[in-house]
Parts: structure tokens; sequence; C-alpha cells
């Protein structure tokens, strides 16, 4: 058993070891000029982004129909919400719902095509979408997608911590519970 033992853990030893040889460099080196180009558009969609998050902030939907696509896609927990006008009834209700949002960036970065925003948000919510009543604080990241440079597809990743601190309350489950005060100890 222990000369079994050994061998699989020797061999297990040259497997691992194996593994970590680094694979040879299989990519291309990209010109000055085009490191150029595309560091100058990821400029461009961060901007581009910057436009949409200020829209939240005011509710001025006019500098929308710049940055995003026509057929641009809002993943969302209610489902995908397709177009330009999609989006600037969502910047319209948020921003008449919760009327004094304060929304800041933490830090952002583009990578290609995608632009990754990390976010803080604080307010008042007046109740509605399912949100408990009263001030709230929460932070996430934006993901977008760009295509020539309008917006193409959006997801927001919530912290779930802040999530639940912000569900409004629901009322206890007692269905299955049993009351132990009455109960005889042996």
């Amino acid at each position: 058993m222990k000369k079994t033992f050994i061998a699989a853990f020797a061999g297990l030893i040259c497997i691992c070891t194996s593994c970590n040889n680094p694979a040879p460099d299989t990519t291309t080196t990209t010109t000055t000029a085009g490191a150029d180009n595309s560091k100058a558009q990821e400029e461009k969609n961060i901007a581009a982004d910057d436009v949409v998050m200020k829209a939240f902030q005011t509710g001025d939907v006019r500098g929308i129909d710049s940055v995003i696509a026509d057929d641009f896609v809002n993943h969302t927990d209610m489902g995908d919400k397709t177009g330009k006008d999609s989006l600037k009834a969502m910047i319209k209700f948020v921003h008449t719902n919760f009327a004094d949002m304060k929304t800041d960036k933490v830090h952002d970065a583009a990578d290609g095509d995608y632009v990754y925003s990390w976010i803080t948000s604080s307010g008042t919510s007046d109740g509605s979408m399912g949100m408990a009543k009263g001030p709230y604080k929460m932070s996430s990241v934006e993901l977008t997608k760009f295509k020539d440079g309008k917006a193409v597809e959006h997801w927001s990743f919530m912290d779930s911590r802040d999530m639940a601190k912000m569900m409004a309350p629901s009322p206890p489950n007692t269905r299955g519970k049993t009351d132990t005060s009455k109960m005889k100890h042996k």
C-alpha cells in the first residue's frame, strides 16, 4: 500500500511540474499605430459610457442617441430590454423614483470592446422596484460592450450584500415552524 502511494505521489509530482512549463508564445505583436488606435477607441468607449452615467444622474437622455446602438440590449434581472427607447425609459424611471440618487465612479477600465465601471450609488428609495423605502447605498460593476463606438450590450453586477440590505422586508415565514417554548424537555 505504501509503495503504491509513493508511486502515485511521484507520478502526480511529475505531472504537476511538467504543467508548470510555460507554453510557447503564439501571440502576434501589434504595431504601435494599431495599439494607439485601439487605446484611442477604448478611451472613446469610456467617454461614451460616461454619457450614459451622466444621463442617469441628470435624467437628461438627449445624449443617448449618439452613444447607444439601435439594437442595444440591456441584460436585466427582468429579462433583456432592447433598443434606445427602453434605456431612455429606464433612465427616466430611475431619475424620477430615486430623485436624490448620487452615483460615483470608483474606477473604470477598457479592454478592447468592453468597458468595466465600478460604481457606488446612494440615495433614498421610494419603495419601488422591490426595494425597502428609505436610504440605500450600493456598489456594482457595470459592463458595457461597444461596437463601432456605440454601446451594443450592458450587464450590471451588484454586490449581493448591498442588494440584501436594500430588499423590502417580507413577512416572516411561519409555515412549518414549531413553537418550542411549550415543549417538554427530558
